[in-house]
């Protein structure tokens, strides 16, 4: 396996410029997310635990549209009648989890992005700079419908809050029998002295992402925030969420129309995720305030 080098991307613009000047593309994926089998606290009862597993699987099941053309692309989740089961206040909660939909707009050109991200009813624009990917090339191939693929892997040290908020599980002390004493009284102390959501969360490590791409579509683009390989990326797996390209439209009949989103209030990628945080904070302190029978105050804007 070797790191991608720049001859590499001579040969892969060679290719494209095969291309016709306007060429396009659809690409539809499918989304899955698994849920560990630590889910939920060790005093709930099994069958609870895996009807709440069953619904924020459900709900975590997305379907997205990848529209492309030679340097740009947009990415957005395809509209779905609401899932029995996961509506409610605990339907809204899992709807948060799988959130980050709206317009993905990326141009491999300029290394930019332009996302608009929807939160607690606000719009939001979000313009940044593309996450530069260390990719690690194999030799590994597989088919990918009529498609030859090649296997790919890097490492995804940080996330975006979206991301993170995904990938987080509950701490949890350690109350089986045997368990380690000094670790439970360790984080009940910890819980103690902050209440906050999201210090009662593990943060996610670093995550080995393995991607199939595919160089006999010599687009640089792929599902979300990846990309910088020479062909479309056609599957992508963090180890818990797997994304596959179910259907694949080369230069459709129709022109797509593939542009950067303009309505929402403009922010970077950091100011989103601070704003994200302290949300989320509100919102736990809004739960913990029902909890102990006060007055719930609203999330402010």
């Amino acid at each position: 396996m070797t790191h991608i080098k720049p001859f590499l991307f001579v040969c892969f613009f060679g290719m494209l410029s095969t291309f016709a000047q306007d060429f396009q593309g659809i690409a539809v994926y499918e989304s899955k997310t698994s849920i560990g089998d630590d889910f939920g606290p060790p005093d709930m009862p099994e069958s609870r635990k895996q009807e709440i597993r069953e619904r924020m699987r459900r709900a975590m099941e997305r379907t997205f549209e990848l529209n492309f053309d030679k340097t740009s692309s947009t990415y957005e989740e395809e509209e779905k009648l609401e899932t029995p089961g996961t509506q409610g206040r605990g339907g809204m909660r899992m709807g948060f989890l799988a959130s980050g939909s709206g317009t993905y707009y990326k141009n491999v050109q300029d290394q930019a992005y332009v996302r608009q991200s929807e939160m607690f009813g606000k719009m939001f624009l979000i313009k940044d700079s593309l996450p530069q990917w260390e990719w690690v090339l194999g030799s590994e191939t597989k088919k990918i419908g009529n498609y030859t693929c090649y296997k790919a892997t890097t490492i995804k040290k940080e996330a975006d809050m979206t991301d993170r908020f995904r990938r987080m599980r509950p701490r949890r002390a350690d109350s089986r029998p045997g368990g380690d004493p000094a670790k439970k009284d360790t984080i009940q102390k910890n819980s103690t002295s902050s209440n906050s959501f999201l210090s009662q969360m593990e943060p996610p490590k670093a995550q080995e992402i393995t991607v199939w791409y595919t160089p006999e579509i010599p687009i640089s683009q792929g599902p979300g925030t990846y990309w910088g390989l020479p062909g479309l990326i056609l599957e992508v797996n963090d180890g818990r969420t797997a994304i596959l390209c179910s259907k694949l439209i080369l230069n459709p009949k129709e022109e797509v129309e593939i542009e950067a989103p303009t309505k929402g209030k403009q922010v970077t990628q950091k100011e989103y995720d601070d704003l994200m945080s302290k949300k989320m904070e509100e919102m736990s302190e809004r739960f913990r305030n029902r909890r102990r029978g006060g007055n719930s105050g609203r999330i402010r804007g």
